[in-house]
């Protein structure tokens, strides 16, 4: 590449000013129009289309934005939501060249199955602002964080010969599961699923461990810091102590993690065994008989790069300027605004001091962040009135969910917080289901954390550990998936996945119900 006049000085600002010209027009362009490409757009232009013709909503002018009331709601609003889960369950199966090449039409499908009747019956007011706030204000942050980890993560790559026996499998859980406190559960599932691909891409029977490294790096690992989850991260915003979750969900995520991991390795132990497989010796040799290659990493500045987004991360959750902009009565806070360009300028940076040749041997393309941005474009958008209802409490159609949760004293039953806050977190967003059962059980942070810290910590171990029911629980479940999916692995269906979660997950919170609630 030749640089234009004025700037052939040798200087690396000059230089990374170019090579970002260059290596993101390339990268960052694709994946960019692949993500917001012509399906998106369509749904774009369609959703506003029919929000700009419908008619006007009848609620009172100048009353400041529109407020969508779930206690008016009925079930019938979650059937697209519903429409989505079962086409991400079915699909694949019945269909799965149509579900290859269409998923973005599906989930487009869906997403206006919700919008056009919800814009004629409620408004174009009200759906604007819905599409607007669920859009600035979840989506474009929940897209921009996962593309920025899957981008910093991707450029890390493990070398050398790393043999999937039992024992290296059960140790890269391990690792992962505590490191997810501190550098998100996300993070640490980009971070680790590739290396533990490849270290069992020799390997016959590989699905279990995808599905135990989803509970317990992508859900369980995430239980003792605010950085772990966003639930926890929520939590932390509403007046929750950093280190209260370090305490307190210490001893039920260890009883949680030890059960799995024992789990996990008389399971990898039996299938490694039945394939024939034997303990790597201290001094083994090739097939060509050289000696194996040391571990090592390639791409260590992605390290670094992976601390700079777990700080603007925490930026945006302390740094508060009082400065918002405002759309359609949305409001935008300048903080999350500055920790969305530094997620994007990490991404960007990524890409230039990584080689393509490292990712390439990385086996690193977009298509897994690709479809999760245009599946989660429709389960974010059909959600809005299923998390609506739940928001209205017992006014609300699932309001005999939230009257669940306490007795006629009014006093609270903790073992249900953890089953309702768990339940609904397996199928909606864990974060606004943290936050419907923390303002249920009274709101006030110094209260949840003295008198009624089993509250609290019920709450919190459901909307965590139970993340990990199903693929959409948790926002690096389907992104894990994805990848396992793109290296051939079999990854099971999302009603074989649950089949797995209820088997070996289900009894393992029973225990916890009982020692702890």
């Amino acid at each position: 590449m030749t640089c234009p006049r004025g700037f052939s000085s040798p200087g690396w600002r000059y230089r990374l000013l170019w090579g970002l010209k260059g290596r993101i027009r390339g990268d960052l362009t694709t994946v960019t129009f692949s993500l917001f490409g012509r399906t998106s757009l369509r749904v774009l232009i369609a959703s506003l289309s029919c929000i700009v013709a419908a008619p006007t909503a009848a609620f009172a002018a100048g009353a400041g934005a529109p407020h969508l009331d779930g206690g008016t709601l009925g079930l019938i609003w979650v059937v697209p939501f519903a429409g989505i889960l079962l086409s991400i369950a079915i699909f694949p199966l019945v269909a799965p060249h149509f579900w290859h090449s269409h998923f973005g039409k599906v989930s487009a499908v869906w997403a206006l199955a919700f919008l056009i009747p919800f814009t004629l019956v409620q408004g174009y007011e009200l759906a604007l602002f819905e599409l607007l706030h669920v859009g600035f204000l979840e989506y474009l942050p929940f897209i921009i964080l996962l593309l920025s980890l899957f981008t910093v993560a991707g450029g890390v790559r493990v070398t050398g010969t790393l043999k999937g026996t039992p024992a290296v499998n059960t140790l890269i859980l391990l690792i992962g599961t505590l490191i997810a406190s501190w550098m998100g559960t996300t993070g640490a599932a980009m971070l680790l699923i590739r290396p533990i691909l490849n270290a069992n891409a020799e390997r016959k029977n590989k699905v279990h461990v995808v599905v135990f490294f989803i509970f317990l790096v992508a859900n369980v690992g995430g239980s003792l810091t605010p950085l772990g989850d966003p639930p926890l991260f929520l939590g932390f915003l509403k007046g929750v102590d950093f280190f209260w979750p370090t305490t307190n969900m210490f001893l039920p995520m260890v009883l949680v993690s030890s059960f799995l991991l024992v789990l996990f390795f008389a399971v990898d132990s039996f299938l490694h065994k039945r394939e024939g497989g034997l303990e790597a010796p201290a001094e083994a040799v090739s097939e060509g008989g050289e000696p194996q290659e040391k571990l090592g990493l390639d791409g260590k500045i992605n390290i670094l790069l992976l601390g700079g987004v777990i700080g603007a991360v925490l930026l945006s959750g302390i740094w508060k300027p009082g400065i918002d902009f405002t759309i359609f009565h949305v409001h935008i806070e300048l903080q999350n605004i500055a920790r969305d360009v530094l997620l994007l300028a990490i991404a960007g940076l990524s890409l230039i001091v990584t080689s393509k040749e490292n990712r390439d041997a990385n086996g690193f393309s977009w298509f897994p962040i690709v479809e999760v941005a245009k599946l989660f474009a429709a389960i974010f958008i059909t959600i809005v009135p299923a998390i609506a209802i739940l928001k209205a409490g017992t006014d609300g159609a699932m309001g005999i969910i939230v009257s669940s949760v306490s007795n006629e004293a009014g006093e609270p039953l903790n073992v249900m917080y953890f089953w309702a806050t768990g339940i609904l977190s397996s199928f909606l967003d864990n974060a606004p289901t943290y936050l419907v059962f923390f303002n249920t059980a009274g709101g006030d942070a110094v209260n949840l954390m003295g008198p009624r810290a089993d509250t609290l910590l019920a709450i919190s171990a459901g909307a965590v550990f139970m993340g990990a029911n199903t693929y959409i629980g948790n926002a690096p479940n389907f992104m894990v998936r994805a990848i396992a999916e793109e290296r051939g692995v079999a990854m099971p269906s999302f009603f074989g996945y649950m089949a797995w979660s209820c088997v070996i997950l289900m009894p393992i919170f029973v225990v916890v119900s009982f020692v702890f609630f």
